[in-house]
């Protein structure tokens, strides 16, 4: 039987953006990151950039590059090697290839570990290994798929402000999937949060923090409480609730551009 990943999600993200997308295990975050990378096909939709539809390109042609969640370097070659690869698969002359591979690894802080193998690296470094191989290929958008999951607190906390610092140093656009909310946070100028294939709220951190479109993602967040209750009486938006302990509460309910009430 057949299964939707996605439903309509219809998004627009700025260039230079650092957008984030939070949610649950499962809730299609890495699919809809795979559909705009090339390496799944949507049943229907649009991906465009600067207004052309880029969906037809084939993944190896598009101006995106992905950084996974498991590093995928190989093993037999040297760093340099590494991040080469996609270069030397393009025919790019081996003048340019050096030029642009000594490049991101000052990028990224790993020029003298050129000539090292994979399992010499820590995750850390392994993780800026995959992101030059990423960057080398000079794409207009970098796509990561929850890169530092697998790297300690303290680690994860020192590469978040590496990242965002190298966002901002190259101006490039960054979309992020992530189920860390303190992550999000901490890294994103946007945030989507996504529910069973469902993009339920787009904002900026302070917005998703504070104003919460609906009901999941007050829960997710958790920075609202709700408690089951009936309500008794409304006179001019003041309400009566009883609650299910048998307890009364007065307020006032504030309805929502989305027809919910609180």
């Amino acid at each position: 039987m057949s299964q939707t990943a996605l439903k309509g999600v219809s998004l627009r993200i700025a260039e230079g953006e650092f957008f984030s997308l939070l949610g649950p295990s499962g809730c299609g975050k890495t699919t809809l990151l795979r559909i705009l990378a090339g390496l799944e096909d949507a049943t229907q939709g649009q991906i465009l950039l600067d207004g052309k539809r880029v969906d037809t390109i084939p993944a190896m042609r598009r101006p995106f590059n992905m950084v996974f969640q498991r590093y995928a370097l190989f093993p037999h070659m040297t760093v340099e090697q590494n991040i080469a690869y996609g270069l030397k698969l393009k025919k790019v002359a081996v003048d340019e290839i050096h030029a642009r591979v000594t490049k991101v690894l000052g990028l990224v802080d790993m020029a003298s570990f050129a000539k090292r193998r994979p399992e010499t690296l820590s995750g850390g470094q392994a993780q800026r290994v995959a992101i030059a191989r990423a960057l080398v290929n000079e794409p207009r958008v970098l796509l990561l798929d929850e890169p530092l999951s697998a790297l300690d607190q303290k680690l994860r906390e020192h590469m978040r402000k590496e990242l965002r610092d190298l966002q901002k140093q190259l101006k490039l656009t960054f979309v992020y999937v992530t189920h860390d909310q303190e992550e999000a946070f901490a890294l994103s100028d946007r945030i989507g949060i996504m529910d069973r294939g469902d993009l339920k709220f787009v904002g900026t951190p302070h917005e998703v923090f504070s104003s919460s479109g609906n009901s999941f993602v007050a829960e997710f967040i958790g920075t609202q409480t709700y408690l089951p209750g009936e309500l008794i009486e409304n006179k001019n938006e003041l309400v009566t609730v009883r609650l299910g302990d048998g307890g009364i509460v007065k307020g006032r309910y504030i309805r929502q551009s989305n027809g919910e009430n609180r």
